[in-house]
């Protein structure tokens, strides 16, 4: 069983208002986020946040980790309730591969480009934890180091808003968005 996490715990200060409630196509950031996992996972969390389209957790141990802090919280939640997996992905990864899961498999795995989007195993958690109770580097590149986590390379550049900019340069790149992105597809 896999349980999907949205990681949003970020101050949004380089998009100067709450970036998880930016709309693409009518649609909030968070909420396309929430349905992409969703359309993956039994069940799906939003991080980070104490409103949401999805169940919410606080970051893990405490507000201000960064996406570790979500991924800890997700990967309590998933041992708490048995869930195999964590699939995360940040709120500002607007338009994800059709077939993440695939890509990503077998855990442990993220994106090359994006390590914030990765399958976790849940029995990570003890790692995570053990990392930010340390003086090591704090990223998401040193946790998928950690637990031997596979940097997987896909062919396209994934959208990841950051600035009003990169979202309204990618409303000009998909006049009609699709859910998720064909990486067949240019794009």
């Amino acid at each position: 069983m896999i349980l999907g996490a949205v990681l949003v715990g970020g101050m949004s200060s380089r998009f100067g208002t709450d970036k998880a409630l930016a709309e693409f196509e009518g649609h909030t950031l968070i909420a396309l986020a929430v349905d992409a996992l969703s359309g993956w996972c039994e069940k799906v969390v939003v991080v980070g946040r104490e409103t949401a389209p999805a169940p919410t957790l606080p970051d893990w141990p405490r507000p201000g980790m960064g996406p570790l802090g979500g991924l800890a919280a997700a990967l309590h939640a998933a041992c708490d309730e048995d869930y195999e997996m964590v699939l995360t992905c940040g709120v500002d990864a607007v338009i994800l591969p059709e077939d993440l899961p695939r890509l990503l498999g077998p855990a442990p795995a993220c994106l090359a480009q994006q390590p914030v989007i990765g399958i976790w195993p849940s029995a990570a958690a003890a790692t995570l934890e053990a990392l930010l109770h340390s003086e090591d580097r704090h990223s998401m590149k040193r946790f998928a180091e950690l637990v031997g986590a596979r940097l997987v390379e896909i062919p396209v550049q994934l959208a990841n808003v950051n600035t009003p900019e990169d979202l309204a340069a990618l409303q000009a790149r998909f006049p009609v968005r699709p859910l998720v992105h064909d990486p067949r597809e240019p794009g």
